[in-house]
């Protein structure tokens, strides 16, 4: 589950078994132009430093605990986000492309929040 740092149970959130936080993030490093399970961590040798992408903080992140994304680094993965949200909305004839479309809607909301609230977002 990522969800902001507040004590606000009503604030967004969104939520994955780690095979669904998986295969986002998959989905997403695709969408960035490199195979996921091909970097260090995920079974391949590749170091991050040479992966060029907003969306590290959120792809190379342990899938619950390790430190909490900044307010900052949720801004940053905002428009990289929304703009692979506008390029696969073309393709939502395919179920599992719609899953991730609404996985990402659900992200970006919470991303917003914690920007708007200047709170970090956090993962459990």
């Amino acid at each position: 589950m990522l969800f902001p740092g507040n004590d606000d149970v009503a604030s967004p959130d969104v939520s994955w078994s780690h095979t669904g936080l998986s295969m986002f993030r998959k989905w997403l490093a695709q969408a960035e132009g490199f195979t996921l399970t091909e970097t260090n961590g995920f079974g391949g040798e590749r170091q991050w430093r040479s992966v060029s992408t907003t969306l590290a903080p959120l792809l190379n992140h342990p899938d619950n605990d390790g430190p909490d994304l900044t307010p900052a680094q949720c801004a940053a993965m905002l428009p990289r986000l929304e703009t692979i949200l506008d390029q696969q909305q073309s393709d939502d004839s395919d179920p599992v492309i719609r899953r991730r479309i609404e996985d990402a809607r659900q992200l970006i909301t919470v991303l917003r929040y914690c920007v708007d609230k200047d709170i970090k977002l956090n993962f459990a």
